[in-house]
């Protein structure tokens, strides 16, 4: 499998397969791996029932007993609106579609909303693992806001069988005080229930984006949302790539440190994501990076890519959603099966 992850890589593929991170050793972070549960979770105040929920997860699909995930995402229908996200391929728009593509893509779970997972809970529940993404930013409102909403509640997720809920904060919004108090006592809730939490460690503010640069995906200020985020009890982060770095200084807020840039990042990508990991208590909380938007042709690069950064760098795996359903079923389950496909080559290694 190693040639045809450097096939698909190309030109990038020896800067990234054979990168050496010297910024913060990989001995220091707690890995993925089959005794993650046992090794990670077992010693935390995790109920026994919630241990039992992430190992079903980490036991499901071509990743199983791996410690490496593979997730579908499908809440795009509220967060871009139905049309534009199932329009490219209108077999996404029945939810049992959405879950079909999970299981024959060989994913570990399949993330989506408490109407998709509803319509369709006792089929296949006892079949892939439910994640319910139980808060929405929703885009019919006029004039558009940005808001992280709730649109389920605990309990329907464990009344489904579900055996992990998710959610979005979008830090640095003025919401998100709002946000963090209402996921937090979500998140104890599901933890009571026996379930695991995963949370999407968004940015959300103008001021983040200057006329040079997009901050959202800088190092510095995602790490410190996932920070956050496993602060509050997530199992999980869910982040974007890291696209640059100095997000502080170039807004000039907060704080910060200057070895932050200085030693503990440098410019290769692999070290602003290893940055991503040690802001997730060095790994005890997993990072999985996001797939991002189609792009159409360059999709199974750009995906390869990701898994490729997100592994090296110390990360526990991908959720990938629009480049695996705005295409054809058998097109998609091979983007996702070449995004698990990383994960199971050994010669692609932590750096």
């Amino acid at each position: 499998m190693i040639g045809r992850i450097q096939e698909i890589l190309g030109s990038e593929a020896d800067g990234l397969l054979n990168h050496q991170c010297k910024t913060i050793p990989k001995d220091k972070l707690h890995l993925p791996g089959p005794d993650f549960v046992e090794r990670i979770f077992v010693p935390t105040d995790r109920p026994t029932r919630s241990l039992v929920s992430l190992q079903q997860l980490f036991g499901a699909g071509r990743l199983a007993n791996t410690g490496y995930v593979s997730i579908l995402p499908v809440d795009q229908g509220i967060e871009h609106s139905a049309g534009a996200s199932f329009a490219p391929n209108p077999l996404y728009f029945d939810p049992e579609n959405i879950v079909k593509l999970a299981i024959e893509g060989g994913c570990n779970a399949v993330a989506s909303t408490l109407g998709v997972l509803g319509a369709v809970a006792r089929k296949y529940a006892h079949k892939i693992p439910f994640l319910l993404k139980f808060n929405h930013n929703e885009f019919l409102s006029y004039p558009n806001t940005y808001d992280q909403i709730r649109f389920a509640n605990i309990r329907q997720a464990f009344e489904m069988g579900c055996t992990g809920v998710g959610a979005t904060v979008y830090f640095g919004s003025e919401e998100s005080k709002r946000q963090l108090q209402e996921i937090t006592e979500m998140f104890h809730q599901a933890h009571e229930l026996g379930m695991y939490t995963v949370l999407w460690c968004y940015l959300r503010n103008p001021a983040f984006k200057t006329k040079e640069k997009d901050y959202h995906v800088s190092a510095d200020l995602t790490a410190q949302a996932n920070h956050l985020g496993a602060t509050i009890g997530a199992d999980i982060i869910k982040q974007k790539l890291p696209e640059n770095n100095g997000g502080y200084n170039a807004v000039n807020f907060g704080k910060t440190h200057k070895k932050v840039y200085s030693d503990l990042t440098t410019d290769h990508p692999i070290d602003l994501t290893r940055y991503q990991v040690a802001n997730c208590y060095m790994g005890r909380a997993g990072l999985i990076n996001s797939g991002g938007a189609s792009s159409g042709e360059s999709d199974l690069k750009e995906a390869v890519k990701t898994a490729v950064i997100n592994k090296r760098a110390g990360g526990m795996g991908l959720i990938s959603g629009r480049k695996a359903f705005q295409r054809p079923m058998q097109e998609g389950i091979g983007l996702l099966n070449a995004i698990q496909d990383v994960y199971l080559t050994k010669e692609v290694t932590v750096a």
